[in-house]
């Protein structure tokens, strides 16, 4: 199962365990289950901490395998075999529950010790989806931390008849105690705070009682880490106020032209940016939603960001790297169907529609490779666009009319997603050449249509252009002295991680500068 290479790797993590733990695994006669007994059997004698045995209970899933420290009712249960993006899941579960140290801070550790309740989790993950690790890894350490949390971690490509009978159609999606309960990439900090009631009320009254910062940032992003890092390494007071730190960025899956790097990945780029403002002296407030901005009473002032838990922050400068989301059709049914057919992560959702007929809403670059990836996956795509052409790059519309299970429609305008049972159904669409209306049946719709400016709570209080987005000059300041601004929620054209991150470190360099001319106001 696994090459040498990352053989010797984990063999060397092993040697971390400090208390015993038994692999406890559940076969039954597949595939599957040879591959995942083979998996456990090159694991064990990777530490004489390690032990390995065959489950005798008969009410769990097959294949999987629970990881427990010996003589405790700490565990960790993977049902399927947590490889590609969940190898590094594997790895932490092993060392954590062999009592390896968490990197989190001690508050969150005493904050998830002292949750009162019984929580049985069980989360349906993909392979293939870049954001599934980050909530399997954060339940995974909860059940470590807390005997009375336990957690399941499920392929839900390899149990299709769970997948089926509790009509998942988006990962990760989270049952808590048999009842549907979360969908999507959350963090540690916001699954605790979901469940500690009173932990917003906390943090309000924590953040109300800082000091007014030299540079506030909001939005945690390239743009927003760029910013923050530049200015910290001014030596003034600098702080990100982020929703969720990294962004878009969490949620894209191969990066390619993020120069001197050839390759990464979404959630590893977070990762490192995440670190690299962890070097400096950035008081980092996570989970924060701006929704009001105060201007300063006279230049050279303190600005006021009214956030959404009742706090407020005051900053000589701010900076706006909110960012964008995936920009939504806003036809009838896609609200509906959400999570149920409609999706907008082919990565992570695609697995659960293998075999299935899915459509992809989009001819961009996003677009087409969406629908050249799924159709690895699926029966077949039906790629809808707008337009008279697709948009993307030409190596990639070559690439997409080479497949047999392609069909591709231009100047088609979607007007309604139909479903039947609280699932997709299917798809109506307006051929805008010759106004005639059709149907496709099918099981999914992907949408990709691009992004749109997360700036909504801005409108009245700066000036925006007729899309949304913050008007900014070739200094990255905005309509209100003191106030800049940068990356995908701007005005600044191409929407690219490199030119995010260049615009960043500009709109910081620029915020320094009307420091140095402006005096603190007394």
């Amino acid at each position: 199962m696994l090459d040498a290479s990352i053989r010797e790797q984990l063999r060397a993590y092993m040697e971390k365990l400090q208390q015993p733990i038994e692999l406890v695994a559940a076969y039954d006669d597949s595939a599957k289950s040879r591959e995942l007994k083979e998996l456990l059997e090159e694991i064990e004698p990777m530490s004489d901490k390690i032990g390995l045995r065959t489950e005798t209970a008969t009410d769990v899933r097959r294949p999987s395998f629970a990881i427990q420290r010996v003589g405790t009712d700490i565990s960790v249960r993977f049902a399927g075999i947590p490889m590609g993006h969940e190898f590094t899941s594997l790895v932490l579960a092993l060392l954590q529950v062999g009592g390896h140290p968490p990197k989190v801070s001690q508050e969150l550790i005493e904050q998830i010790q002292s949750l009162d309740g019984d929580y049985e989790f069980e989360t349906y993950f993909s392979l293939s989806c870049q954001n599934c690790p980050d909530v399997v890894q954060a339940l995974n350490l909860m059940s470590v931390l807390n005997p009375r949390i336990k957690h399941t971690a499920i392929d839900g490509a390899l149990f299709q008849d769970e997948v089926e009978r509790r009509e998942i159609m988006a990962v990760p999606s989270v049952y808590l105690n048999g009842e549907p309960w979360a969908q999507g990439r959350m963090t540690l900090e916001e699954i605790v705070a979901r469940l500690d009631t009173r932990s917003e009320e906390r943090e309000a009254e924590k953040l109300n009682q800082k000091n007014a910062f030299d540079v506030l940032v909001i939005g945690g992003g390239p743009a927003g880490s760029a910013a923050a890092i530049y200015a910290a390494r001014k030596g003034i007071a600098t702080g990100i106020a982020a929703e969720r730190f990294g962004g878009q960025v969490g949620d894209t899956m191969g990066i390619e032209n993020l120069i001197s790097v050839p390759y990464t990945e979404g959630p590893k780029l977070v990762a490192a940016m995440e670190q690299h403002v962890n070097e400096y002296n950035v008081d980092i407030m996570n989970l924060q939603r701006a929704e009001k901005l105060v201007p300063a009473s006279r230049e050279g002032g303190l600005h006021e960001v009214r956030l959404a838990n009742g706090a407020s922050l005051k900053s000589r400068t701010v900076i706006l790297a909110t960012g964008a989301r995936w920009r939504q059709l806003g036809v009838p049914g896609e609200a509906e169907y959400r999570n149920k057919g409609v999706a907008y992560c082919p990565h992570c959702d695609g697995p659960l529609f293998k075999g299935k007929r899915v459509a992809v809403i989009g001819g961009g670059n996003s677009g087409v490779e969406a629908a050249i990836d799924l159709a690895g996956i699926v029966g077949h795509v039906t790629l809808i666009e707008f337009g008279a052409e697709l948009r993307a790059d030409e190596v990639l519309q070559k690439k997409l009319r080479s497949l047999n299970n392609v069909d591709i429609i231009t100047s088609g305008q979607t007007t309604e997603i139909t479903g039947e049972n609280g699932k997709v159904s299917g798809l109506n669409y307006k051929d805008r050449n010759t106004g005639e209306m059709h149907h496709v049946a099918l099981e999914g719709v992907f949408v990709q249509i691009g992004l749109v400016p997360n700036t909504e709570w801005l409108k009245g209080d700066i000036e925006l252009s007729q899309y949304g987005e913050i008007i900014v000059n070739d200094r990255n300041e905005t309509s209100i002295p003191g106030v800049f601004a940068a990356g995908d929620a701007t005005t600044v054209p191409y929407k690219q991680i490199v030119i995010s991150m260049g615009e960043g470190a500009k709109a910081a360099l620029s915020a320094f500068d009307y420091l140095i001319r402006h005096s603190a106001e007394g």
